[in-house]
């Protein structure tokens, strides 16, 4: 916050210097605490109408009216630039309050300006550059800031030069304390709110990298798969309830190939191909890192493309599966999960990391082969999928086991 007690604005003329019209120009004198700073106005008037002690022109003529009308804007104006700069805890000075009248500086950069200005360009982007997912994502962290700034300052904004090490680690305090966010839900929070302190930096705004000795960390968390026994079970139970035996067969589909929800809701018959082997693959390009995904069509994932070729959504939408919005399809599943009971949370993404571990690398599928099928831009993204599952551990130590046996 700006630190000042005492402000004044004082109105003089110059008797001595006059124009060639024979009028004086208008000062202003500004004084912050025992600074202070002078400059002239855009505004005249007749010497013999102004009057030191009352700081303002005497007299009800058109020009002393005038005068008056110009100087009461003038403090009107100062008075709303000094709101702005102590809202936005922007430190207040005479030449602070100067430049910002005459305009000689730029516009104050907020934290919430800058950050909101970064997510409507996001938004313009959607589908080209974002998804709607980042876009939310954003959205939220704006949410979470503003509110930070809000309980902590008691401030609607605040200049961007105020973060710095310990604005961040109050705000990580209050993301897990007020918003009851996890540690990694919270880590991305901070790292969507660095995006924003590197936009600053790259600009000017912030002289000081607010995060250059404050480290995101990450806990690894065991992600959720099926079993080829919890699969089996699934598979298996047949549903008289339309809605579920559609999520179901979507699900095992995802099971099959790998794909996330998003990619899955938008496949279309052009994404289904003949590859170089004359059999059936799905080539899309990954809607979160627009990277290709080819991948070859089991043919349990074939009958399910099979079962569903004339269902009326499937004609009228010109997909090739009935696929429920995620949030419904979550729902669904864990009917489901209930039904053939098992105990984990089912969700749609649940299906990928069970293409990952159970399907693939359980069947010694190389990593690499299953990092491609994934749409994955980089190896180590597809390392979080690898489980070391025993049935493949036992199977890796047999000849070591045979070797010693001897």
């Amino acid at each position: 916050m700006s630190r000042w007690t005492s402000y004044n604005l004082l109105f003089f003329i110059k008797r001595k210097k006059l124009l060639k019209s024979g009028k004086a120009s208008l000062f202003a004198k500004i004084t912050v605490n025992k600074d202070h700073t002078e400059f002239v106005l855009n505004c005249s008037v007749t010497p013999e109408l102004w009057s030191k002690e009352n700081g303002g022109a005497i007299g009800n003529s058109q020009e002393a009216k005038l005068v008056n009308e110009f100087i009461d804007s003038v403090k009107f104006k100062f008075q709303s630039i000094i709101n702005r700069m102590n809202n936005a805890g922007i430190e207040i000075t005479p030449e602070h309050l100067k430049n910002k009248y005459l305009g000689v500086e730029p516009s104050i950069q907020t934290i919430l300006g800058i950050f909101n200005d970064h997510t409507l360009k996001i938004k313009a982007l959607l589908g080209i550059e974002y998804s709607k997912g980042t876009y939310t994502k954003y959205r939220s962290c704006y949410k979470h800031v503003k509110d930070f700034i809000l309980f902590k300052y008691k401030k609607a904004d605040l200049a961007i030069l105020k973060v710095d090490h310990e604005f961040i680690s109050n705000l990580e305090f209050y993301i897990r304390s007020e918003k009851r966010c996890s540690h990694n839900t919270t880590m991305k929070y901070l790292n969507i709110f660095k995006r924003i302190t590197r936009i600053a930096l790259h600009n000017d705004w912030l002289k000081k990298d607010p995060y250059s000795n404050y480290k995101l960390s990450w806990k690894k968390v065991d992600r959720d798969y099926l079993s080829e026994e919890e699969i089996s079970r699934i598979i298996k139970k047949e549903f008289s309830i339309e809605r579920l035996q559609m999520v179901k067969d979507c699900f095992l589909f995802a099971c099959y190939t790998g794909l996330a929800h998003s990619d899955l809701q938008r496949l279309t018959p052009e994404n289904l191909i003949v590859g170089f082997d004359n059999k059936q693959w799905i080539s899309i390009k990954r809607k979160k890192t627009n990277v290709l995904s080819n991948i070859p069509l089991l043919p349990v994932a074939i009958a399910i493309i099979e079962k569903y070729k004339d269902h009326p959504v499937v004609i009228e939408k010109n997909v090739l599966l009935p696929v429920n919005s995620n949030q419904k399809m979550n729902a669904y599943l864990k009917e489901i999960a209930d039904i053939c009971g098992i105990t984990k949370t089912l969700t749609s993404h649940v299906a990928r990391h069970t293409f990952a571990t159970t399907i693939t690398l359980n069947n010694d599928v190389p990593i690499e082969s299953v990092s491609k099928m994934l749409g994955h831009s980089s190896l180590e993204m597809t390392k979080i999928y690898a489980r070391l599952l025993d049935k493949k551990v036992g199977r890796d130590m047999e000849h070591i086991a045979e070797k010693y046996s001897e």
